[in-house]
């Protein structure tokens, strides 16, 4: 479990979540919490499940997964790390209710954050308590809207641009369309921003994406 603390990082390259800057991040703002490398750092996973390949079926599943981003890459995806925790059945798709499905695992993780439990290391043969946190979700963009709230099929979709984007609707069945809505992420001298003809309209893309929110910002705008 200590193996995220542990590894030594090639310059210049991502092979684990600990090499990114959230995790550096995380780990300045919570100092207290990264000093113990035995502290447990969560990913969530939940995705509608199809039983026996139904597409047309009307009853809906949604497993959700947890996976500790201690280990290395490879035991990251195991299946013997892949960690279960509920099984959300319902008749039709669980849309927000999700959160109300979610209360009990919501509970274990708020505990296990702010309390901790008494675990025994057989590596050492002591015991600790230990503390975890979820550092990340992953999901697309339906799931996302069901756990964040943010509405995703309209032109403010994206949850990093919100209401400065170009999204449009199109024209016969006014769906929501981002097409080269994303080279305004790509550096401010790379290439495909100067090409026209693959990717936009006749045009130069100068636009630099906005910033990402902190935490304290989006709690602002939702209030």
């Amino acid at each position: 479990m200590t193996w995220h603390a542990t590894h030594q990082i090639e310059e210049g390259s991502t092979c684990h979540p600990s090499d990114a800057e959230m995790w550096k991040h995380f780990d300045r703002m919570y100092a207290d919490f990264a000093e113990e490398p035995r502290n447990v750092r969560m990913g969530l996973c939940t995705e509608d499940f199809m039983t026996h390949g139904q597409y047309d079926c009307t009853y809906s599943c949604w497993p959700v997964i947890i996976t500790p981003y201690n280990l290395s890459p490879g035991m990251c995806i195991s299946f013997e790390y892949i960690f279960l925790t509920m099984v959300i059945l319902s008749p039709s798709n669980p849309k927000h209710l999700i959160d109300m499905y979610s209360e009990p695992l919501i509970e274990e993780l708020l505990q296990l954050w702010h309390v901790g439990v008494r675990t025994y290391d057989c590596a050492t043969d002591n015991t600790f308590i230990m503390l975890a946190a979820l550092m990340c979700t992953v999901n697309d963009l339906p799931a996302y809207e069901m756990e964040s709230r943010w509405s995703t099929p309209e032109v403010m979709g994206c949850p990093i641009c919100m209401d400065d984007t170009r999204a449009f609707h199109l024209q016969h069945d006014w769906k929501a369309c981002y097409f080269d809505f994303y080279i305004q992420f790509l550096p401010e001298h790379h290439p495909y921003r100067r090409n026209k003809k693959a990717f936009t309209d006749n045009r130069v893309e100068n636009k630099i994406a906005r910033l990402r929110l902190t935490g304290d910002q989006i709690l602002e705008s939702c209030s």
